[in-house]
């Protein structure tokens, strides 16, 4: 099978399949003057993805407007980022991540604090945890949400049945904080916790 090739689906124009050994599911980005992209993971045909991705037209329909804005107009002018204390972030979040661990009998093997522009927290197939300084600015409940999100990642490697299942026992309705953390923007980000230079969306903030 090729590395890559551009489909033309219907109400959405051409779309860039690509395979990413580095990806663990289906992954679309928006960007501006390149278009729709879809990180296809190993395993896993383009016919396949293809058909994965028609629940979604809408959610990319909805983006590509936006992004066709921005090709005319250029990129909003986005709010500058707060200034934070790194060195206080790392420090409470590696707590946090190392109390949450404990608690309810996870292990990991090294966790990196760092500002990022595009994702909340990330799980490496090897568990070791990112998690973005900037939660430190979030509440707390949000916080830990994230935390526990990427310690059920060291144990179910994807994002189906079993691993909500996980996540809610530990912090009740994990859907619904999902959903609240949607309204949260990275600081210094747009559209969603993307830069106007990174994807204008993607379908998920963590990994």
């Amino acid at each position: 099978m090729p590395s890559s090739a551009t489909i033309d689906i219907e109400g959405i124009g051409p779309v860039l399949f690509e395979t990413s050994r580095r990806a663990k599911h289906l992954s679309i980005s928006i960007r501006p003057f390149k278009g729709v992209r879809v990180a296809v993971p190993r395993g896993i045909s383009f016919a396949k993805a293809e058909k994965l991705i028609e629940g979604k037209l809408g959610w990319i329909k909805k983006h590509l407007a936006r992004l066709r804005r921005i090709e005319r107009n250029g990129p909003p002018e986005l709010p500058p980022a707060p200034s934070i204390d790194r060195e206080a972030a790392r420090r409470h979040l590696t707590a946090r991540l190392a109390e949450l661990a404990a608690l309810h009998g996870f292990t990991y093997s090294r966790v990196t604090i760092r500002c990022q522009k595009t994702r909340w927290g990330s799980c490496s197939a090897k568990n070791a945890i990112s998690l973005n300084a900037y939660l430190t600015l979030l509440p707390g409940h949000l916080a830990d949400y994230v935390i526990l999100h990427e310690l059920v990642h060291t144990r179910v490697k994807n994002h189906g049945p079993r691993f909500w299942e996980a996540l809610d026992r530990l912090c009740g309705n994990a859907r619904a904080l999902r959903k609240e953390m949607r309204g949260h923007s990275i600081p210094g980000t747009a559209a969603g916790n993307q830069s106007a230079n990174e994807p204008v969306r993607q379908l998920s903030l963590f990994e």
